[in-house]
């Protein structure tokens, strides 16, 4: 549940238009009414509160079929990234890590076949080499067989050269780091430096197992087919592998948390609204915040199939004002500044420091990647356009 602190008395309150509000609102049940999706959950922050929390639609909780309520919980996929990079940016903050340090000297199993050159910085941005990297799940709390999995991986690229997207790979190696560089073991450290002080009581990376009853399975509205380029790592048996209350209770880094979309809005307030909470607990330094959502790929660094510069901060998207911002999931009216991550199935999480609004969204039906991107843009750009005036109040 959100705290009553992280609430607004009433859109307007959190600088949010309630009419504009009411006609995202309607977009989103638009899916679930025509059939499009099961359900869907859709949450907007604004100057460090909840502005707005709806659900829509059916809930398949265990086989079986609930009412979706704003107490259901979503598996968010790749919108997991983002709260592991604001774990990571805490490093650098605090002086534990650099961008141009080896990965293998802080990790000398994953040196071999070649990987010894990769860099963080190279991980972060999804230009290290090792896209297709397999990594159980279930392997990540045995040592051993963690860093086997380390030392068998091969690059399939020179580190630097392209941008290739490193579905869980690059999050296993960053938590590897986190857990060597501050002795805490890494959902330990979301929670004490990141999720608590947020106030994210409803956000878990590594689901408690009598949490289980509430959260939504994912599963295939029509028959998956394979993207353009191939399946990759995520697989449509990957994808419903989410429903195994073993790999929930992991906390994949790459994709694993699960969440409402409460959760996903509050959690970019403090990072675009100079470090700090509605409470006034300091997560970040704005120093830290504006290091680490600058963008640092470059033109050559496009996304394989559509073209476009892929505008990589550390381990987050940026929006940029090159025309693209809808390809990357913010639709058309978000700054250039806003930055986030969706998620596998149309998951939608981004804050936008200009406009001082962040988006959650989730869903737990999976569709063509064209209708997913074609309701990515009409929902992020009414969310895009909702404030009441250009500039937050905080």
């Amino acid at each position: 549940m959100v705290k009553p602190e992280y609430v607004a008395a009433s859109p307007e309150d959190a600088g949010i238009d309630s009419a504009k509000l009411e006609e995202l609102y309607a977009r989103v049940q638009r899916d679930v009414d025509d059939g499009s999706l099961p359900s869907a959950q859709i949450a907007i922050a604004r100057n460090g509160k909840l502005a707005g929390f709806r659900t829509f639609g059916v809930a398949r909780v265990g086989g079986e079929d609930v009412p979706a309520t704003n107490d259901t919980l979503y598996t968010i996929f790749s919108s997991t990234k983002a709260i592991v990079a604001a774990a990571v940016w805490t490093l650098f903050e605090d002086g534990k890590l650099r961008l141009d340090e080896r990965v293998a000297d802080i990790i000398p199993e994953f040196a071999s076949n070649g990987k010894d050159a990769v860099t963080v910085e190279q991980v972060l941005l999804h230009i290290a080499g090792f896209p297709l990297a397999p990594f159980r799940s279930l392997d990540w709390d045995d040592r051993d067989r963690r860093y086997a999995n380390f030392a068998r991986w091969r690059l399939t690229f020179e580190p630097g050269s392209q941008f290739t997207y490193h579905a869980t790979s690059a999050h296993w190696v960053l938590v590897e780091i986190m857990e060597r560089r501050t002795g805490v073991e890494y959902r330990k450290y979301l929670r004490d430096r990141i999720l608590d002080p947020m106030g994210l009581d409803d956000l878990y990376v590594g689901l408690p197992a009598a949490l289980n009853n509430r959260v939504a399975d994912v599963y295939h509205v029509v028959p998956p087919e394979p993207p353009p380029g191939g399946w990759g790592e995520v697989t449509p048996d990957a994808i419903l592998a989410f429903n195994d209350p073993a790999v929930r209770a992991v906390g994949v880094p790459g994709g694993g948390a699960i969440a409402n979309a409460a959760m996903l809005a509050l959690f970019y307030q403090p990072l675009i609204n100079g470090g700090v909470t509605a409470t006034g607990t300091r997560i970040l330094k704005p120093e830290t915040i504006d290091f680490a959502t600058e963008v640092r790929t470059k033109d050559y660094h496009v996304d394989p199939l559509l073209g476009h510069p892929i505008n990589r901060a550390l381990a987050v998207m940026v929006a940029g004002g090159d025309g693209n911002s809808h390809l990357r999931g913010f639709g058309r009216t978000a700054s250039a500044r806003a930055f986030g991550h969706g998620g596998a199935g149309g998951q939608i999480a981004w804050g936008d420091p200009e406009s001082g609004i962040s988006i959650g969204y989730c869903t737990n039906g999976f569709r063509d990647p064209i209708d997913i991107g074609r309701r990515g843009t009409a929902i992020g750009s009414l969310a895009g356009a909702l404030a009441l005036d250009a500039v937050p109040a905080r």
